[in-house]
């Protein structure tokens, strides 16, 4: 099997309501498995490590766990939830989720990622959430449609 190219938006929540914890789910499982494309660290420095700051949890706390559960979507954020005594802090979690949808990449890189999907720059997706959905589909596309 080829290595996956992640594709869960970092826009995504699951129930528990934390946006880009189940594309950070993904990628651990996969960097986890050996099974995750060598372009993507399995967690990173920008949105992986902003989650797990905003959830109070270690990166090699979360690592270990994916690493030995190897759970689903809802055992992680199960584990989460018991991280955090069974119950996130909304105020906490909407200071997260705003941070995260509010982030902009530098004008160089949103430049780049639209140059290469040929999207004109009209100013309109300055977002990073966006500008990463795009990286992504066209790494995607590259690989895996045409191969």
């Amino acid at each position: 099997m080829s290595k996956v190219i992640p594709v869960i938006s970092s826009g995504i929540a699951g129930p528990i309501g934390v946006l880009h914890l189940p594309r950070l789910w993904q990628k651990a499982s996969l960097g986890a498995a050996g099974k995750l494309h060598d372009d993507y660290p399995a967690i990173g420095a920008g949105y992986d490590q902003m989650v797990l700051d905003g959830l109070g949890i270690s990166k090699e706390a979360f690592s270990e766990f994916i690493a030995a559960k190897k759970p689903t979507y809802p055992e992680c954020e199960a584990w989460v939830l018991e991280q955090k005594g069974g119950k996130l802090d909304q105020a906490a979690v909407d200071k997260l989720n705003a941070a995260i949808a509010g982030y902009h990449h530098s004008e160089a890189t949103r430049k780049a990622i639209l140059g290469a999907n040929n999207i004109k720059d009209e100013g309109k997706i300055l977002d990073a959430v966006n500008l990463n959905n795009l990286d992504d589909w066209l790494s995607f596309h590259k690989e895996v449609i045409l191969g």
